[in-house]
């Protein structure tokens, strides 16, 4: 790997780490469990490992943007997920600062002065 391959990694895993959040958000109107938001999450073009996305729930759930309840009726017991009112508040709030966002960058990177 060349030295300009090494940091668009690198800058590509920063990007990732500032849309993961509200791409979780995004998809918890419904209650999920871990391994079924990873398969929907790739099924839409985003690839999540769990190691990854279960610290990040429980944190989610921590701040008080997820709420969780356990499912004991099937031979093994899950977690589900759903966005809680703040969660919902901070998703809305997060969506309309990623398209402010998005079309500021479209500008810029669109603009006659990008080299």
């Amino acid at each position: 790997m060349n030295e300009a391959s090494e940091v668009v990694s690198q800058l590509q895993q920063e990007l990732r780490r500032g849309v993961v959040v509200l791409a979780v958000l995004s998809q918890m109107d419904t209650a999920s469990y871990g391994y079924s938001l990873i398969q929907r999450l790739a099924e839409r073009g985003l690839e999540i490992e769990e190691g990854t996305l279960y610290p990040l729930m429980r944190r989610l759930e921590k701040q008080g943007l997820l709420a969780s309840e356990w499912d004991t009726t099937e031979t093994r017991p899950r977690k589900y997920y759903r966005l809680s009112p703040l969660g919902r508040e901070v998703l809305a709030q997060l969506s309309a600062e990623w398209s402010g966002t998005v079309a500021v960058m479209n500008r810029l990177l669109g603009s006659e002065n990008h080299e």
